[in-house]
């Protein structure tokens, strides 16, 4: 960091600048602190930019826009407006070692570090996307290390080959190496662009070495859209959950989801940000930062730093802190301007509040309920982050708190029993009577926006993306998340009905299709075309479950396929008939290399690699094959027959635990998150606990 000099301003807005921490070809970036004591990173443009009022506008009206994303992984923008002529953007100033001056510095992160950071980054990838946004620019040099963990920035103003990201369709800089193949190429960016360059990001973080490298730009950029990636020092085990990110085709990449379920940490592994070497290092920057603001500005018109303050400057930029220079203006998705809707204001993302974990022998009784909250036609319950979403009694959508199950809000004017989807874990998306989609936000129920003209009947899945939903004149439907407009629509490839509508998973390009009668079809996402199908699997629309580029079927036969081409990994006849009302295996739930699916009385526990028997339960009901298997903790619930209710079986070895036994006669729909259980029998909604 470098003292003011002649020319710089003193003061922006409430923040009284202390120094310069970078400059670009068309702007500098300063450290400012307010008169609460509060740090800044403030960018601002050149004077000679600052009359171009088209310029200046894009500048401020972009930052705000990127306010929208306000997740806990991004350095927030603080505040954006013109001042004496003058644009400037006001954001987080985060003091630690970038994740490249950490590698470089300590080395390949070790196994526990490398999956805090992609939880986190895929996490924060999430909310960017919930917002309506792309980071675009994701690489080490973006991601600042902290003791709170790593945090997302936009470092673009304060590096002269960049300047400021502020560009025009098409002209969007990409870093080589990190940048995606249709960023190189010049193509429409979205969402999974992102997630190549997360990929690039571990394959980095995880050898030393990056994925993409050579002495040419052209060279690195040519292997990124033609070549394969260099991921020979990646460990075994994370290569394979690297690749799948850096695939040519943006459609085969994995949702940021499924990138942070995949990397899972153990239990307190943000402590890694907190002990250790690399600890130590963010705890000198942190200290050096919090000197400079504690020190006294220098005197109007001085020119330059008092001793002390000089010297705490170039303390800190010893420690090399790290401009978080906000978020913004290389983070508007453009799917084509005149197209564009408004952004979406989207507050930070609800944190999911979890159960504790019950000890071995602890009774398991009802967290809270049973309370006739639902309707009668709800579909199954769906938690999203401290809510559950379900129809209303008196019809509508309703979110009660996972906690208590109180209600949080309520949306009138909506059919719920048309279905519900989560995008990112952040919004909720229903239709009404007339087929049009609403987005709610799930931790407050305002509404994002509407989509008229859809025609919607049935919501079945969802990506980061595309809503993808059936029509009343059976058509199956594409809908961009972010235009709200159909992207493809056609008829639909497999039998439906208002009453039977198919089950639908969505995962690395396929939309899965599992219909009543048991014909199952694969669907290409981006266009709609049939790729690979399954005759006579069942007798039953069964959810399918997807984990990474494998579907997992029940019916006839537990089957595990490969997503891309419908080809047979393995298969497990069902030992009871398929052909009465309950027989067959019943839809499969995954959870990392385990799966587990009811087959008439007996609940089973398989390898998802390979299909190897774990161990089975037998149920106390034939009934409950339809229910979808819930693993939360050390738990599996099983929702059995009308009369028999909920059973509770030790996901480690497969011994019954508990039975709930309520009496009612509808069937069951259940859900599970945050180590609860949550069932809807009858309008009543329970939630239940879980053993470790």
């Amino acid at each position: 960091m470098l003292p003011l000099s002649t020319g710089d301003p003193l003061r922006l807005g409430p923040y009284r600048l202390l120094g310069v921490l970078g400059e670009g070809g068309m702007g500098k970036v300063y450290f400012g602190r307010d008169g609460a004591g509060g740090t800044a990173a403030v960018k601002v443009l050149r004077p000679e930019l600052a009359h171009d009022q088209h310029l200046a506008g894009r500048f401020v009206r972009e930052a705000q826009t990127a306010q929208a994303v306000t997740s806990d992984g991004v350095a927030r923008v603080l505040g954006a407006r013109t001042e004496g002529g003058r644009p400037w953007i006001a954001a987080e100033f985060l003091a630690g070692p970038t994740l490249d001056d950490a590698v470089t510095s300590y080395g390949p992160l070790d196994d526990v570090a490398l999956r805090a950071l992609a939880a986190d980054l895929a996490r924060t990838l999430q909310d960017i996307h919930a917002a309506g946004l792309v980071h675009r620019d994701l690489k080490p040099a973006n991601i600042v290390l902290t003791s709170g963990g790593p945090r997302v920035i936009d470092f673009g103003i304060a590096r002269p080959e960049h300047g400021l990201t502020l560009t025009t369709t098409g002209q969007i800089p990409v870093t080589p190496g990190y940048g995606a193949p249709e960023q190189v190429l010049g193509q429409r960016v979205g969402p999974p662009a992102d997630v190549f360059s997360l990929g690039a990001v571990l394959a980095y973080a995880a050898s030393g070495h990056r994925a993409y490298d050579g002495p040419h730009v052209a060279g690195v950029q040519y292997q990124v859209v033609h070549g394969e990636p260099e991921v020979s020092l990646v460990p075994e085990h994370v290569r394979t959950l690297v690749l799948p990110c850096l695939a040519k085709d943006p459609a085969r990449r994995p949702v940021p989801a499924q990138i942070a379920q995949a990397f899972a940490p153990p239990r307190g592994a943000g402590k890694v940000w907190r002990q250790g070497p690399l600890a130590d290092d963010i705890g000198r920057r942190e200290a050096a930062a919090g000197r400079l603001a504690a020190t006294h500005p220098a005197e109007p018109g001085d020119g330059s730093a008092s001793p002390s303050r000089r010297r705490l400057l170039t303390t800190l930029a010893t420690a090399g802190a790290v401009l978080a220079a906000g978020g913004g203006t290389a983070w508007w998705l453009k799917e084509g301007r005149s197209a564009a809707p408004k952004p979406i204001t989207v507050p930070p993302a609800a944190k999911t509040p979890t159960a504790a974990l019950l000890a071995p022998t602890a009774p398991i009784a009802p967290l809270w309920g049973p309370e006739t909250l639902a309707g009668p036609r709800t579909p199954a319950p769906l938690p999203v982050r401290d809510v559950l979403i379900f129809e209303a009694a008196d019809g509508g959508l309703a979110a009660h708190r996972v906690t208590d199950g109180r209600q949080k809000w309520r949306a009138p004017d909506v059919t719920a029993s048309a279905g519900y989807v989560t995008l990112s874990d952040r919004l909720v998306v229903t239709a009404d009577a007339e087929g049009a989609l609403h987005a709610f936000v799930a931790s407050t129920g305002d509404r994002a926006w509407t989509a008229a003209d859809i025609d919607a009947e049935t919501l079945l899945a969802a990506d980061a993306r595309t809503l993808y939903v059936m029509t009343r004149e059976r058509q199956l439907r594409a809908v961009s998340t972010v235009t709200r407009k159909v992207l493809w629509s056609r008829a639909t490839p497999v039998r439906t009905t208002g009453a039977e509508p198919p089950a639908a998973a969505t995962g690395r390009g396929r939309l899965v299709l599992f219909p009543s009668d048991g014909h199952v079809v694969v669907v290409d996402t981006d266009t709609g075309g049939d790729v690979w199908e399954i005759r006579g699997q069942g007798t039953a629309a069964l959810a399918p479950a997807i984990r990474g580029d494998t579907v997992f079927l029940g019916g006839r036969t537990l089957t595990a396929l490969s997503l891309d081409d419908g080809k047979k990994i393995w298969s497990v006849p069902a030992d009871s008939r398929v052909d009465q009302e309950t027989g067959g295996w019943g839809p499969p739930a995954v959870r990392g290399d385990e799966v587990y699916a009811v087959d008439y009385l007996d609940l089973h526990r398989r390898r998802a690699s390979d299909g190897r028997g774990r161990w089975s339960c037998l149920l106390r009901s034939y009934e409950g094959t339809r229910t979808l298997p819930v693993v939360q903790g050390g738990t599996v619930w099983v929702a059995e027959s009308k009369s028999y209710g909920l059973t509770a079986v030790s996901a480690h070895t497969g011994d019954e635990l508990a039975a709930y036994e309520h009496g009612d006669t509808a069937s069951h729909t259940t859900a599970g998150d945050g180590n609860r259980f949550f069932a809807v029998y009858d309008g009543s909604v329970i939630a239940m606990p879980v053993r470790s």
